[in-house]
């Protein structure tokens, strides 16, 4: 059974903005919990699926998986969340359950297929799913994450994505004291990167296009800012155990495979459209490898939270309400937001 009128904000059409809709959440289950929405982070992945990027997107869509919000209610077989609760939504909201991956706590790589906290077809109450810029959200208690209550909620919820995105290639890689880290772009994954890996005891170099950000980059916490467009600051770098790269547009990753250490990764993040060219060379010599990664399973999105409230770490944002996010797409659209837009989503019932 479903409950109808749940108030979101959405679009039926990649051209059109998004607007006020009506959507239907299933009732609550005996293993599921009810979370009122109170903030929602704006990740550039939304941005492509609703102005259908990637292809695939099917409307209405209602985006958003940085999801901060209060239980409300939980099933009768729920024993890790009580009403009241402060609790969070990332990315995934299923998957099968049975696999290797999904044993082992990576659910990002589910064999059978997760669900998508948005645009996915929902298993349960047929459709597809709808995402956080909405009133209300019902999921699986198993898919659901507890908000450390020393975490400011608004700048806590791009944790949940953006957080994690970086987080988990950081421990895959092995991150810690007296590794040489290097960070391309200093956005909205690109600014938490720079605090969680600092907080790791990395030394942390920043590639930027933008004099104007190194001041930023260091205010952050980096240890040193390079201009990546001056090509003496780039010969003078070497000998990196991992460069993560944020960026979402076209760039040369050759650049920065060449100053690699033997056995070293460039680890690819950000989601450009256009593929990108790799010299062979540039990965045969010194046995480098260029990788990728993809958000993190449930577990260590907890972990990830626990580790930010620890370190006092949250994102830099700029808080909108609803009626902004027609332009705060815009503006993301530009690279015009230091570092993510979050949506008090209390502005929704106005």
């Amino acid at each position: 059974m479903n409950t109808p009128n749940i108030k979101a904000f959405g679009t039926d059409a990649a051209e059109a903005p998004l607007k006020h809709l009506n959507i239907q959440r299933r009732s609550v289950t005996p293993h599921d919990i009810q979370i009122e929405i109170l903030y929602c982070g704006i990740c550039h992945s939304d941005l492509h699926a609703v102005r259908d990027e990637w292809g695939g997107t099917k409307y209405p869509i209602v985006p958003g998986h940085e999801i901060v919000g209060r239980v409300t209610a939980v099933g009768n077989q729920v024993k890790n969340f009580k009403v009241g609760d402060l609790a969070g939504v990332g990315c995934i909201v299923d998957s099968c359950h049975e696999c290797d991956y999904c044993k082992a706590g990576e659910e990002q790589f589910c064999e059978n297929g997760n669900t998508i906290v948005f645009n996915s077809p929902d298993k349960i109450s047929g459709g597809v799913t709808y995402g956080g810029f909405s009133e209300t959200i019902v999921v699986d208690k198993n898919y659901g994450v507890h908000i450390p209550e020393t975490l400011d909620l608004a700048s806590a919820a791009p944790i949940l994505c953006a957080g994690i995105t970086v987080y988990s290639p950081f421990k895959h890689w092995k991150v810690g004291p007296g590794k040489k880290v290097g960070i391309i772009g200093i956005g909205g994954l690109g600014h938490i990167a720079i605090k969680i890996a600092k907080a790791m005891r990395a030394y942390v170099t920043v590639f930027t296009t933008s004099n104007s950000k190194a001041d930023d980059a260091k205010r952050l916490g980096a240890d040193e800012v390079v201009l990546s467009t001056d090509k003496q600051q780039m010969k003078a770098q070497s000998k990196f155990d991992m460069i993560l790269d944020t960026v979402s547009a076209k760039h040369n990753v050759n650049d920065y495979l060449r100053i690699l250490k033997v056995d070293g990764s460039l680890v690819l993040v950000g989601l450009p459209v256009d593929p990108l060219p790799v010299g062979a060379f540039n990965v045969v010599h010194g046995r480098k490898s260029f990788s990728g990664s993809n958000i993190g399973g449930i577990r260590e999105t907890q972990e990830v939270l626990d580790f930010c409230a620890v370190h006092r770490i949250t994102a830099d944002i700029e808080l909108i309400r609803v009626n902004q996010i027609n332009e705060a797409f815009d503006r993301l659209q530009k690279g015009d937001v230091k570092y993510r837009f979050v949506v008090d989503m209390g502005s929704l019932k106005n």
